[in-house]
């Protein structure tokens, strides 16, 4: 692969990764949130396919198999389950508007970039250029948990948050060890089931699973 293609792929990818975190943002039926998720998990895995195949590791582009199988695949079809087991829906208002939102991922982005740029000094490579973008990812998954009601939506924010940490650890070393990459994943995909087993307790208890309605049952 010639460095010009490499660098044309990797940009491609990182847009498609950032681009469908922050759609996330502007999205409140449950269903398009799941599809962006498997979108970015299939972008996440191009991602580390191109640094695999430009690093002609074979290794790194197993895992890429690996990662994108799982993220943009089991994992939402667990969603999927998830969803329509509750008969699907929308998310409720969030606690911060689309408006405000897509301003606050701007600012998360801006934010990435400054705190990344001894990295990108450090390391003038396309990859370490990327790390920004993952950083961001990470940034707005944390703010999907902050300000979304629905416990499927706070489950894609995690999500996020583990894609972006992903990208970040490809990015910045140039592949992970199989065996640390698997048990990652194994935890996350453990973390998934389990709260899909808590939500579906929640929605047969209570009938819902926004957790304001949650919290006026408490109060």
């Amino acid at each position: 692969m010639s460095d010009t293609l490499y660098v044309q792929l990797l940009d491609l990818a990182c847009g498609a990764f950032l681009l469908a975190g922050v759609l996330v943002l502007w999205r409140r039926d449950l269903v398009a949130i799941v599809r962006l998720f498997a979108f970015q998990g299939a972008a996440l895995g191009v991602l580390v396919a191109v640094l695999g195949v430009h690093e002609s590791d074979a290794e790194v582009v197993g895992l890429a198999v690996a990662v994108g199988s799982l993220r943009a695949v089991v994992l939402p079809w667990l969603l999927r389950r998830a969803l329509a087991a509750g008969g699907g829906g929308r998310e409720a208002e969030p606690l911060v508007n689309v408006a405000a939102s897509l301003v606050v991922a701007a600012l998360l982005a801006l934010l990435a970039y400054a705190v990344t740029r001894p990295v990108v000094a450090l390391d003038p490579s396309p990859a370490a250029h990327a790390v920004p973008v993952a950083l961001t990812v990470v940034l707005v998954g944390f703010f999907v948990l902050v300000t979304r009601r629905r416990a499927l939506s706070q489950v894609v924010g995690f999500l996020l948050v583990d894609n972006g940490i992903t990208a970040v650890a490809f990015l910045t070393t140039s592949g992970v060890p199989l065996i640390v990459e698997g048990g990652v994943s194994l935890d996350v995909l453990l973390a998934v089931l389990v709260l899909h087993l808590l939500t579906a307790r929640i929605r047969a208890a209570f009938g819902d699973t926004d957790l304001d309605d949650l919290r006026e049952l408490r109060d």
